[in-house]
């Protein structure tokens, strides 16, 4: 790390031993036999029980593709933040757009008001004003904002968003074959799935760095399952069950693959949502490509196993109670909105 950067003690993590995050071909799933799929749902099953994270190899995206997304993701942060501000997260009534640094939160009782050292970009699906879910006025659902003058850079990133969603669907027939339901069990609920990808620029950090701002607070991810690709960077680290934090290092041509608090509840806890961080002392730039994949907005998220640890919810209403905990700007609206 950079000499003039001095991590607080509570931020240092343990040295990272392979076995605490698995690395899973995912290949046999994507063209094996059966007995090879199953296997491999039975690997992810036993990572998703154990820690909640695990990385993917030959997942089928092409490198060529994740290259040009991270190149079109650098294109845009380097806008001066007036350009950028155009398509401000503010803006959106669907919770679209570019929020500044410090605009999430993912640690409030840590951070404060300082929020996270990041600043992010929402795309989600892309509806016009005559699709019936818009029209019904369905939180979440709507137009993305797309930046101006910045040519190819809607297109590739919607390519990338269609590919990860093409993945993230596999990703929930692996799961039902590790949980031992039909693979086709969460098909119904992933008709209109609520799929956002969300680039992000961290810039480095250098000096004395306590819990009080940290590129990305401690947290668990809000929804069914993530699908990250880091930079060579790092500064990711994870939670173990025994309360050990540990760097998960970018490998080459992965994704992390890690599960969301929608997921755990739905699983009755079976599978485990972890707590992540990000802490950039590289020195450098550092960029990642998270996408969220989450079923339907009315799907009813109600345990699969019997003796429900959580009261029934929504999917939506679930990812409504996690934004409007997390992000400045959507609890200056709710509080604007109480008050009338």
């Amino acid at each position: 790390m950079p000499s003039t950067t001095q991590l607080d003690p509570a931020l240092i993590p343990a040295q990272l031993e392979a076995a605490h995050i698995p690395l899973i071909d995912f290949g046999p799933f994507l063209h094996g036999t059966p007995a090879e799929r199953d296997a491999t749902a039975r690997q992810i099953g036993e990572a998703c029980r154990q820690i909640g994270f695990f990385y993917i190899i030959n997942h089928g995206i092409p490198a060529q593709l994740i290259a040009d997304t991270y190149a079109q993701a650098k294109r845009f942060f380097a806008l001066p933040a007036a350009q950028k501000a155009e398509i401000a997260i503010e803006k959106s009534a669907c919770h679209r757009g570019w929020f500044q640094i410090g605009g999430e939160n993912l640690d409030p009782a840590k951070q404060k008001a300082a929020g996270d050292l990041k600043e992010g970009i929402k795309i989600g699906r892309d509806l016009g004003p005559d699709h019936p879910l818009v029209l019904a006025q369905t939180p979440l659902h709507g137009p993305n904002q797309w930046p101006a003058n910045l040519p190819g850079w809607r297109e590739t990133m919607q390519t990338y968003y269609d590919a990860l969603t093409t993945l993230g669907r596999t990703m929930m027939h692996a799961f039902a074959m590790a949980l031992n339901l039909p693979e086709t069990y969460f098909d119904a609920w992933l008709t209109t799935p609520m799929t956002t990808l969300g680039p992000l620029h961290y810039p480095p950090q250098t000096g004395r760095i306590t819990e009080a701002q940290i590129g990305a607070g401690a947290h668990t991810d809000y929804g069914c399952l993530t699908l990250l690709a880091q930079d060579s960077s790092g500064g990711l680290q994870v939670r173990t069950k025994s309360g050990t934090w540990i760097e998960a290092p970018p490998f080459p041509n992965s994704f992390v693959v890690n599960i969301g608090d929608m997921m755990e509840r739905w699983t009755n806890n079976e599978f485990t949502s972890t707590p992540h961080r990000v802490i950039n002392i590289s020195g450098r730039e550092r960029y990642s490509l998270p996408f969220f994949f989450d079923p339907n907005f009315h799907t009813p998220i109600t345990s699969l196993t019997p003796n429900p640890i959580h009261p029934p919810t929504t999917a939506g209403q679930h990812l409504l109670d996690m934004i409007n905990a997390s992000f400045s700007y959507h609890q200056s609206k709710m509080n604007e909105e109480s008050a009338t």
